[in-house]
């Protein structure tokens, strides 16, 4: 197999580990707080491994640690709705929430950058943001988990686009793992004010949800951002970027599959997804046009 061939099946297989973290959160029994608390909890502690006895030492001041940490508080709270949302309604409805985020990011990052809103990314978000109200306003048994996943999307917006600002200036090891470690930090923090508040009771996972755990921290957190790291090395990001549109599409697929979730789902469900599919499709014409020149492939 050539290096491109491989770098195209490694990042293929992340994106398809990515569209896993839905169904895996369905299958674990505990609420999304303490899922994501000892997901990022075993992710850090494989990172932490893999930072003593393989990986070269980077140090950086304070400040940029501190920072990382914040970001992982975010990317903690943003799990912890995806995995509410889906608890709340279902896998497929919280992945067509999270593909809100690109509406979210067509307005937050030109604040962020002082720059003038690009109109056109912002209809685009806006197409799919119209299918998400459309299974809003007649799946209302669901209404309480869109929330939440509308909710999980602008945080993965904000995370996503303060991000952005860091990784020129610090290695992606160090990023993922002060931002677990973050997370861990600030989790612990809010279920131990919640056991002292009497709201909530530190669970310990059973045996199934141990595995399904370990399966998510290792495969779906730490390997997948291997192999996306590794497949960059050789493919263009535009690649990447068109690639990840395919996530919402293998979680939907495997929802239906395995948990047979079609059967809860109506008309406006599809007419919805429909509405979002159209947005990808034009958003992956854009980059095409944009990117033909310049493409790698």
């Amino acid at each position: 197999m050539s290096t491109f061939k491989k770098a195209l099946l490694q990042l293929h297989v992340f994106v398809f580990l990515a569209g896993l973290t839905g169904p895996l959160g369905f299958l674990i029994q505990l609420n999304g707080l303490m899922l994501v608390f000892y997901r990022m909890l075993l992710a850090s502690i494989v990172l932490l491994f893999i930072y003593f006895f393989t990986q070269q030492k980077h140090h950086y001041n304070f400040t940029t640690k501190f920072k990382l940490i914040g970001i992982g508080a975010i990317i903690a709270l943003h799990w912890v709705c995806f995995y509410g949302s889906i608890k709340l309604a279902n896998v497929s409805i919280a992945l067509v929430c999270f593909s809100s985020t690109s509406m979210f990011t067509s307005l937050i990052e030109p604040l962020a950058k002082k720059i003038k809103i690009k109109w056109h990314d912002l209809f685009i978000g806006a197409l799919s943001f119209i299918g998400i109200l459309l299974i809003f306003h007649f799946d209302t048994k669901f209404r309480t988990g869109i929330i939440v996943g509308l909710f999980s999307a602008l945080l993965a917006s904000i995370f996503s686009v303060i991000n952005k600002g860091v990784t020129n200036k610090v290695d992606t090891f160090t990023i993922q793992f002060y931002e677990m470690m973050g997370g861990v930090f600030f989790l612990t923090l809010v279920i131990l004010g919640s056991v002292g508040l009497n709201q909530n009771q530190f669970v310990l996972p059973n045996w199934n949800d141990w595995i399904w755990l370990i399966v998510l921290a290792i495969a779906c957190t730490v390997w997948a951002n291997h192999l996306m790291l590794s497949s960059l090395k050789h493919i263009s990001a535009f690649t990447l970027n068109v690639s990840l549109n395919l996530e919402p599409v293998y979680g939907i697929i495997l929802a239906f599959v395995l948990f047979k979730e079609q059967k809860q789902l109506g008309l406006s469900f599809y007419i919805g997804l429909s509405l979002i599919a159209l947005s990808v499709l034009i958003q992956m014409l854009r980059i095409v046009k944009q990117n033909k020149a310049s493409s790698q492939i």
